[in-house]
C-alpha cells in the first residue's frame, strides 16, 4: 500500500482502547479527532501524536549480547545487557532454531505464552490473540495464565458466591438504570472516570460522567467509601467516607450488623434467595468468636466514626440502592472478602435484581460495564486448543520462575509450578503489571530465552533475549469491535510501519513456515482476509436478525457499522429475583451463597467459608508508617504510551506525580513539588510530591505505569528514578483460593530527597 500525502492527509477512521477516533497525516504530523458522538471523549487518544515515531519505538529487531554469544541459559544480565541488531530473516532462524530445541528436549510445558496487556482494540491484531493461536496451532501448545491483575481474586470467588463473572460485571445494573432508578449509589473504592475511559475493543460514547450526573440532578445520593476524594467525578456531588485503606469489609460488616440489631434487614430475601444466612448470622453477632461485629469494634479498623456507621446503616434501609465495589478493593491481601461481602450487605438490604438497586461489582472499573450488550457476535480471532492444557494464576510468574517444581494452592486444588525454559512474551508489560519488580528482575534471570514483541523499550523488552519490533495499531488494518458497544469500525491504516516493523501476524506467519505448521497457523490467508473472513461472522448475525448485512466492502468504505444492541432487562440478577426456581444462580445453591459449603471444604485459613475480617499482614509501623495507594493512571492506559504527549505533561520534572496530604508532609519537611523517595524493604522510586486535601491523612497515593527507570540497573535493587510503584509492592497472592494480585497497597516510609537529581533515561533506546 502506498502512502503518499495525498493518500493519508484524508481523516480515516480507527478506535483504540481509549475510543473511536479519526486521524490524518498532515505535513508529516499526525492529526487525531475524537469520534464526534462521544459525549465525554478521552484525551488518552492525544498520546498518539508524539508517540507514532518516537525515539522510544523498537527500530529493527535486536537480540541481547550475552545471549548471542555466550547461548541460552539463565543470565543475570538481562536488563543489563546491551543488543546487537539482526537482520529478520536471520534472527527468525535463530528464533526457529530456539523454538524447535525447547519442543524437541523438554516439550511444550517449557514454554509460558506470556500476553497479559491490552494490546490492541482490533479484534484480529491483537497480540493476546496472536501469540495464543501461534502457540496452540504452530508450536503444540503452552503453559498459559488465568484470571487477570485487575480481578484475579472476584474472578475465582464470584462463581462460587454469585454465578458466572461475566454475567454479573456486564448483564446487570447499567448506567441508564443508574440515571433513572437508583436512589443511592454506595461505592466502596469509588467509580474513578479513568477507569471507565478505556474497553477492550474499543468504546464510542463515554456516558459514566453524565449518567451520574442525570441521577444526581433527580436525587440519587453518591456515597464514595474510599481514602480518595476524585475516586468519584465532581457530578456525582458525592458524600465522602475516607476509610483507612484495606478496610472496607470491616465497614460492610458493621453496616449489616446494624441492619440487623435494629430489624432493618430483609429477612424475607435472605431466606428465599441466599443460603448459609444462620451460619453468617453467628459470626456476625459475634456467638462464634464472642466479637459482634458492630459499629463499635469497626471504627478503630476503619477509621469511620461509630455513629457515622450506624447512621450510614439506617440511611440504606428502605431505599433503591445500589452497592458497588471497585476493582481496587480486591487488588489487596485478602481481595476477596469485599468482594463477597459486598454481595451479602447488597442481599440483606433486599434490593438485588431491581432496576438501579442490588450489587453492581466493578461498575467504573471499564468502559464496557453498566451497558447493554451487543445482539450479534463479533470478529474474534480462534486461538485454537491448547493440547498441553497447563496453567497458573497471571500474578504468580515469578513464583512459577523462581521456584520451579515446588506447590501451591489454587481454587481447591494443590497445583505444581512448571519448569519454564522459554518465555515468550506478545503484547503487555509485566514491568507494569507485577509486584516486587526486583523480585521479578530475578525470576527473569532463570530462564533460557526470552522472547519479546514490541512497539518500544519497555523494561520488559530491555530484561529480553530477542526484541522483535512490532507495529502500533494506526500501522495496520483491523476491525474495532467491543461486546458492549454498538459500533464495529474498519480500522483504516494511518501511518506506514516504523523502521522495520512488522505486525505480530506477519512475525508468527514467518516462524511457522521455519516450525513447518505455517498452514495450521496462517490458514493460508493474508491479514486483510482475515478480516474479510471474520467480518463475515457479524455480518452472518445481522442476517439472521433479518437486518441489512452489509459486504465487507461496503463496511470498509463506510467506516462504521452500528450493530443492534439486546434489551436492558437487567440479566440473569432479574430473572432470578422474578422466579429463583425456574433462574437458579450457578452457584451449587442455585442461591447467593452467604456460606459457601464448596470454599468452606477447601479449609483455607486464608479464605473461611463466609465473608470475614482478616487482618492485612502489612500495617503501618515504624520504617513504613503511610498506607501507599497504587492505583491506575488517568493520562495512559496502564504503562502505555507513557512517553506520549498526553502523558508527560502531567508528570513534574519528568516524574510521576505522588499525592499526600499536607499533615504528613509538614511532619516529614516536604513541600508541594518536592521529589520525594518513596521505600520499604523491597525497594525505593523517586516521584513528584503533590499536596492536597483530597486524600486522607497517614496515605500516599502514586499511579502505577510510570517505565521503570533504574538508576544503576546492574544492582540488584536499584532506585527507580522514574516513579514506577510497583518496586516497592508485594508480590504475594490475595489468598490461596485466588492467588490474585496484591499490588493496590502497601506500606512505604517517604522522605524528601536531597541528593542529586537522577537523570530520566527511560524512553531512550538501550545501548
Amino acid at each position: 500500500m502506498s502512502f503518499d500525502t495525498h493518500e493519508t492527509s484524508a481523516f480515516r477512521p480507527h478506535s483504540s482502547h481509549w475510543g473511536v477516533f479519526t486521524a490524518a497525516m498532515r505535513d508529516g504530523e499526525l492529526v487525531v479527532r475524537p469520534h464526534a458522538g462521544d459525549s465525554d471523549p478521552n484525551a488518552i487518544l492525544q498520546n498518539f501524536p508524539t508517540a507514532l515515531r518516537h525515539r522510544a519505538r523498537i527500530a529493527q529487531p535486536m537480540v541481547r549480547r550475552g545471549w548471542l554469544e555466550r547461548g541460552p541459559g539463565p543470565d543475570r544480565a538481562r536488563g543489563r545487557d546491551d543488543f546487537v541488531p539482526m537482520a529478520w530473516d536471520a534472527v527468525l532462524d535463530l528464533l526457529g532454531g530456539e523454538l524447535r530445541r525447547i519442543r524437541d528436549s523438554h516439550g511444550p510445558g517449557a514454554v509460558f505464552g506470556g500476553s497479559y496487556g491490552w494490546a490492541s482494540a482490533g479484534r484480529f491484531h491483537h497480540a493476546q490473540s496472536q501469540i495464543h493461536r501461534f502457540l496452540n496451532c504452530a508450536f503444540g501448545g503452552y503453559v498459559a495464565s488465568v484470571n487477570s491483575y485487575s480481578s484475579g481474586a472476584a474472578s475465582v470467588i464470584v462463581p462460587h458466591v454469585l454465578g458466572e463473572y461475566e454475567k454479573l460485571t456486564k448483564h446487570n445494573v447499567t448506567w441508564d438504570q443508574v440515571a433513572q432508578h437508583s436512589e443511592v449509589v454506595l461505592a466502596f473504592g469509588g467509580m474513578a472516570l479513568k477507569n471507565a475511559m478505556v474497553a477492550g475493543g474499543g468504546i464510542s460514547d463515554h456516558v459514566e460522567r453524565g449518567a451520574m450526573r442525570s441521577a444526581r440532578a433527580r436525587g440519587c445520593e453518591f456515597i464514595l467509601v474510599g481514602p480518595l476524594r476524585s475516586d468519584l467525578p465532581e457530578e456525582a456531588g458525592a458524600e465522602w467516607i475516607a476509610n483507612i485503606p484495606g478496610t472496607d469489609t470491616a465497614l460492610m460488616l458493621a453496616l449489616v450488623h446494624t441492619l440487623v440489631s435494629e430489624g432493618l434487614h430483609d429477612r424475607a430475601f435472605l431466606e428465599r434467595f441466599t443460603t448459609g444466612w444462620p451460619v453468617f448470622e453467628h459470626y456476625l453477632l459475634g456467638t462464634t468468636d464472642g466479637q459482634p461485629k458492630n459499629a463499635a469494634w469497626a471504627a478503630p479498623i476503619t477509621g469511620v466514626a461509630a455513629e457515622a456507621i450506624r447512621a450510614l446503616a439506617r440511611r440504606l434501609h428502605g431505599r433503591r440502592v445500589l452497592v458497588t465495589v471497585a476493582h481496587a478493593l480486591q487488588r489487596a491481601e485478602h481481595g476477596e472478602q469485599p468482594v463477597w461481602m459486598g454481595a451479602v450487605l447488597a442481599a440483606a438490604l433486599g434490593q438485588v435484581g431491581l432496576p438501579g438497586g442490588g450489587y453492581g461489582y466493578a461498575l467504573g472499573a471499564i468502559g464496557y460495564y453498566g451497558r447493554r450488550a451487543n445482539a450479534v457476535p463479533g470478529p474474534t480471532l480462534s486461538q485454537g486448543r491448547n493440547r498441553h492444557g497447563n496453567y497458573i494464576p497471571v500474578a504468580r510468574i515469578a513464583d512459577m520462575l523462581l521456584n520451579p517444581g515446588t506447590t501451591y494452592r489454587y481454587n481447591g486444588q494443590t497445583r505444581t509450578y512448571p519448569d519454564i525454559r522459554l518465555v515468550y512474551w506478545a503484547g503487555g508489560n509485566p514491568f507494569h503489571h507485577h509486584q516486587d519488580l526486583n523480585r521479578l528482575r530475578q525470576a527473569f534471570a532463570q530462564v533460557d530465552t526470552l522472547v519479546v514483541h514490541e512497539q518500544a523499550w519497555t523494561a520488559t523488552a530491555r530484561h529480553a533475549d530477542i526484541v522483535l519490533p512490532a507495529t502500533m495499531t494506526l500501522e495496520r488494518e483491523d476491525i474495532g469491535y467491543s461486546s458492549h458497544d454498538p459500533l464495529m469500525v474498519a480500522m483504516h491504516r494511518i501511518a506506514p510501519p516504523y523502521a522495520e516493523a512488522r505486525d505480530d501476524y506477519d512475525i508468527f506467519a514467518g516462524l511457522s513456515r521455519r516450525l513447518g505448521t505455517e498452514e495450521a497457523f496462517t490458514e493460508g490467508r493474508t491479514a486483510r482476509e482475515w478480516l474479510h473472513h471474520l467480518y463475515a461472522r457479524t455480518q452472518q448475525g445481522l442476517r439472521d436478525l433479518g437486518l441489512p448485512a452489509p459486504a465487507f466492502e461496503e463496511f470498509w468504505e463506510a467506516g462504521r457499522l452500528r450493530l443492534p444492541q439486546a434489551a436492558d432487562d437487567g440479566g440473569p440478577w432479574r430473572a432470578f429475583r422474578e422466579d429463583p426456581d425456574s433462574n437458579p444462580l450457578p452457584t451449587a445453591s442455585g442461591r447467593i451463597e452467604v456460606f459457601c459449603a464448596t470454599i468452606a471444604g477447601f479449609n483455607e485459613a486464608s479464605c473461611p467459608g463466609h465473608p470475614a475480617w482478616l487482618p492485612p499482614i502489612e500495617v503501618p509501623g515504624p520504617g513504613a508508617s503511610l498506607h501507599l495507594v497504587a492505583n491506575q493512571p488517568a493520562t495512559r492506559l496502564h504503562s502505555q504510551l507513557d512517553f506520549g504527549a498526553h502523558s508527560l505533561a502531567s508528570k513534574r520534572r519528568g516524574r510521576e506525580v505522588a499525592a499526600m496530604h499536607p499533615q504528613d508532609a509538614a511532619e516529614r519537611g516536604i513541600n508541594d513539588g518536592d521529589i520525594i523517595r518513596l521505600y520499604n524493604l523491597r525497594g525505593a522510586c523517586l516521584a513528584a510530591v503533590r499536596l492536597t486535601t483530597d486524600i486522607r491523612p497517614g496515605v500516599v497515593q502514586l499511579a502505577t505505569g510510570a517505565w521503570y527507570d533504574p538508576a544503576d540497573p546492574h544492582e540488584d535493587r536499584p532506585l527507580c528514578v522514574h516513579g514506577n510503584p510497583n518496586v516497592v509492592t508485594r508480590d504475594a497472592g490475595t489468598s490461596a483460593l485466588a492467588q490474585g494480585c496484591t499490588g493496590q497497597l502497601t506500606v512505604v516510609e517517604v522522605e524528601r530527597f536531597t541528593g542529586n537529581l537522577p537523570p530520566i533515561r527511560a524512553f531512550d533506546p538501550p545501548a
